[in-house]
């Protein structure tokens, strides 16, 4: 079993370097390889990555492509039978791909599979979530009352922020961060490849979806976790304007799940008016504490 760890870089060498160290320090129970696409960074010149890890495969873009084009270019020329998709800012602090790839490897169903991602502070992220829908957003709208359902019951029912990642459990979508699937998998996809429509950002949630079309479930696996910057040292005010570039993926990802007919606009209202609120809440909270926002 060979294990292809896609990384794209754009100007973040000190953090990719972090990075792959930490994969070669802590990756010992499986054969892999490590395939880092450079996006055409302005300011970094790509060869220094051979100078520090000559083991590794550059790929040189001549474009910035964004997040999804980079990967596969990446995969295009991967040896694995097991495809690694690992942002730059992930640091290992155990040997979380092996441990992962096991666990694919013996589960036949699993299209794409994570693992448990925290902030550097050790703070959870919500890798494993559920698909958004009519009813999803109302039950959202009474957190409340969710709180008295038993955990297990809650968590199922509204992963995305009632879930502790405590235990292994099949979702609807998992986090691009750290995505594991087969590498055959994509035999199957439109131009055999992963969709490449959003420069950045909601491309994991339609990844997971297109493979639910195939007949394969997502999974998070709680058992192993990687540190994962994110953006925790992002500016207040840029997480901000983030939230509402991210309201615009969801409505996309809707459209092309349902179509835009009833249901879709039933849901925009609903979303765009939750989300709007709460963004005007993020706003005034950043205006008067100037705090970083999760």
């Amino acid at each position: 079993m060979l294990v292809s760890i896609i990384i794209v870089n754009y100007n973040t060498f000190d953090v990719t370097c972090a990075c792959i160290e930490s994969v070669i320090l802590h990756t010992k129970g499986v054969s892999y390889e490590i395939i880092l696409v450079d996006n055409a960074s302005p300011n970094e010149n790509p060869d220094d990555f051979l100078q520090k890890f000559p083991s590794i495969r550059l790929i040189k873009s001549k474009e910035n492509g964004g997040f999804a084009k980079g990967n596969n270019l990446g995969i295009s020329v991967a040896r694995g039978d097991i495809i690694l998709l690992l942002n730059s800012d992930t640091q290992l602090t155990e040997d979380s791909i092996s441990i992962a790839a096991q666990r694919l490897s013996e589960t036949d169903d699993i299209g794409a599979l994570s693992v448990r991602l925290v902030y550097t502070d050790g703070k959870l992220q919500h890798t494993g979530r559920k698909f958004r829908s009519i009813r999803n957003e109302i039950l959202d709208l009474m957190r409340p009352f969710l709180k008295l359902m038993p955990y297990k019951r809650r968590s199922q029912l509204m992963m995305n922020q009632y879930f502790h990642g405590d235990y292994d459990t099949y979702t609807d979508w998992v986090s691009g961060a750290f995505m594991m699937f087969r590498s055959d998998i994509l035999k199957a996809l439109p131009e055999s490849k992963l969709d490449e429509r959003f420069f950045m950002y909601g491309e994991d949630q339609l990844w997971c979806y297109q493979f639910t079309q195939l007949g394969y479930r997502s999974y998070y696996l709680a058992s192993t976790t990687v540190i994962h910057i994110h953006n925790a040292s992002t500016a207040a005010s840029d997480q901000i304007k983030l939230l509402k570039k991210l309201l615009q993926f969801e409505l996309k990802i809707m459209e092309y799940r349902k179509g835009k007919g009833l249901y879709y606009f039933i849901f925009k209202i609903i979303l765009t008016t939750k989300e709007m609120m709460r963004y005007y809440i993020k706003t005034i909270t950043y205006s008067l504490f100037r705090h970083k926002i999760r």
